[in-house]
């Protein structure tokens, strides 16, 4: 039987990830080795902190180009900070390259609200993503971030939240997709979101 690995690079919320996947009945690893990465069947990056700390951690042990390599071969969901990560660019604390999945930059919301938002918000969808079947128009996820992607190619963008200013919540780039939100804090909304994801590889 196979298992999802969640990337283990210093800066992931790890634990609530893999506890998600266990109430879920599916196998994960937590893990930074290359081997343990190409033997599974998709790979979760997850992510707490700041833009350019995580990307360096990434890239110090070379990490980024495994995951840009398993891209080709399997489903790959980055979190929250993961899924800013899939960006080209990131504005947070100084410019940053990111991992280039997602065409646009990282950036600040521009909103009058207050930052960061913290909390649970709706989701409508776009570009009917099987991230996301079986749920409805208006799903309510658990969001914590003040920086969000601002995504150049619309046709990448899979779900948009509102937070006094339109929002990407979730993208998709072929086998890549990300989530702002937490699907592992989301109650059934999330359990469903990551089951859907753990199921892309069986067709």
């Amino acid at each position: 039987m196979g298992y999802t690995a969640i990337v283990d690079y210093g800066v992931g919320n790890l634990m609530s990830v893999s506890n998600a996947l266990k109430y879920l009945g599916c196998d994960s690893r937590i893990t930074s080795s290359p081997e343990e990465l190409a033997g599974a069947d998709a790979i979760i990056l997850p992510g707490v902190g700041a833009f350019p700390d995580a990307a360096e951690k990434l890239r110090a042990p070379g990490l980024d180009k495994i995951l840009i390599e398993q891209s080709r071969q399997k489903p790959i969901l980055g979190i929250c900070l993961g899924m800013q990560l899939l960006f080209q660019r990131g504005e947070e604390v100084r410019p940053c390259q990111g991992l280039g999945f997602v065409w646009g930059t990282v950036k600040r919301i521009e909103t009058n609200k207050k930052l960061p938002h913290i909390g649970w918000n709706s989701l409508r969808f776009f570009n009917d993503s099987p991230l996301f079947r079986g749920l409805d128009e208006g799903s309510y996820v658990y969001f914590v971030h003040s920086f969000c992607g601002v995504a150049e190619d619309p046709a990448q963008v899979i779900a948009r939240t509102d937070y006094g200013v339109p929002v990407v919540a979730a993208v998709q780039a072929g086998n890549v997709y990300g989530t702002q939100f937490h699907p592992e804090k989301s109650g059934e909304v999330g359990l469903q979101i990551l089951r859907n994801f753990t199921e892309l590889n069986c067709g």
